[in-house]
């Protein structure tokens, strides 16, 4: 298990770190550069383009894995010795990968849109446009969430829903150093060691694409902890929720009869921080009579630099918030049936409760003034 862990964590952290590096100096000279303003809490003009390194710390390991794979697969006289005794069906894997391939896929084109956004600045409308478009095509090859409903036309609105969202979660928590990459890594993480530790098999080409996007996510961390050197941008983050979505939903439906029902709520536990956030910022917005995608400061990572925290601090106070109610996650496929999850259900209410009451303090903290 851990030589597997490292061969999927540590070729995307070194890419990663590498390509992240030669971002910040090739980003200026395709004009990639976030300028302070109003809204933003940097104050110096900052490269963008780390997305492109992310992308590149995922695709590139999972490029040279998969056609590795194939040849030793196809040709068992290339096998090392204790290749067959490791208990993974290689070859189910490889039946299963043309998901990932098609995940990956898309990601690429929400990349390459955001990429463009970084530069040009896209309205809303087409942004949300291409997103449906993905979304739907990768309902479409098979990427879709049954939750236990007859109708399969349910679970496929359902799966582009939560598809879009994630997306644009992840773009929203975008907002200070570390914030949405360090929430994604803490999510994967999370999310890898739950497939890794399933009763019976372990879904390995689910936690593996995992373990290969956190190690990306750690090497571009390098380089975005406070104080930020690059950012992702949009094509990060557009990145990142889609594999996040796709992801949680591939390992959760996989097979229905992993764990019992409830434990579709596990990408729920996984992702109740970036979900509130989107879906306050969206009600505040709304509210407040703007578009829910002009930017602004009604980001529970502002409201905890109102009451007085720096903005390390509060970034570091979410991803801790992330990994309490992640864990969550990995108890929901420890206890038998909904009774057990009613208790884990309560505990990710009474953090979600404190974060509610914490971004309430700060708004009116900020209207004091």
């Amino acid at each position: 298990m851990l030589i597997f862990v490292a061969a999927c964590f540590l070729p995307a952290l070194l890419v990663a770190t590498l390509s992240t590096a030669a971002m910040r100096k090739v980003a200026p000279k395709f004009n990639l550069i976030d300028r302070p303003a109003a809204r933003k809490v940097h104050r110096a003009p900052t490269p963008l383009g780390g997305g492109v390194a992310i992308v590149a710390g995922v695709v590139l390991p999972l490029a040279l894995a998969y056609w590795g794979l194939l040849l030793l697969v196809r040709n068992p006289q290339l096998q090392p010795p204790g290749f067959a005794a490791i208990g993974v069906n290689w070859q189910g894997a490889l039946d299963q990968s043309y998901k990932l391939w098609a995940i990956l896929g898309g990601g690429l084109v929400l990349s390459l849109m955001g990429l463009w956004d970084d530069r040009r600045s896209l309205p809303w409308l087409p942004r949300l446009a291409v997103q449906f478009l993905v979304a739907s095509g990768l309902v479409w090859v098979g990427v879709r969430a049954t939750v236990f409903v007859p109708l399969p036309w349910i679970g496929n609105a359902l799966t582009v829903l939560w598809i879009m969202v994630l997306v644009n979660s992840f773009n929203f928590l975008d907002n200070m150093d570390g914030l949405s990459s360090g929430i994604a890594l803490v999510a994967s993480l999370l999310f890898a060691a739950v497939m890794l530790t399933l009763p019976g098999e372990p879904r390995w080409l689910v936690g593996g694409m995992l373990l290969v996007l956190s190690g990306s996510l750690a090497g571009f961390l390098f380089h975005n902890w406070s104080p930020a050197r690059i950012f992702m941008g949009d094509s990060g983050s557009y990145f990142i929720g889609l594999l996040m979505a796709c992801l949680t939903i591939v390992g959760t439906f996989y097979q229905e009869d992993v764990g019992g029902r409830h434990v579709m709520l596990a990408p729920f536990c996984i992702l109740a921080i970036p979900l509130y956030d989107f879906c306050s910022v969206v009600l505040i917005r709304l509210s407040q009579k703007r578009s829910p995608f002009q930017p602004d400061k009604s980001h529970f990572s502002h409201r905890l630099v109102e009451l007085g925290l720096k903005p390390r601090n509060a970034v570091l106070t979410i991803h801790l918030a992330t990994l309490t109610t992640g864990l969550g996650a990995l108890l929901l496929y420890r206890v038998p049936d909904w009774s057990g999850a009613w208790l884990i259900i309560g505990l990710i209410v009474c953090v979600l409760a404190i974060v509610a009451i914490l971004e309430t303090a700060g708004r009116r903290n900020n209207h004091s003034e």
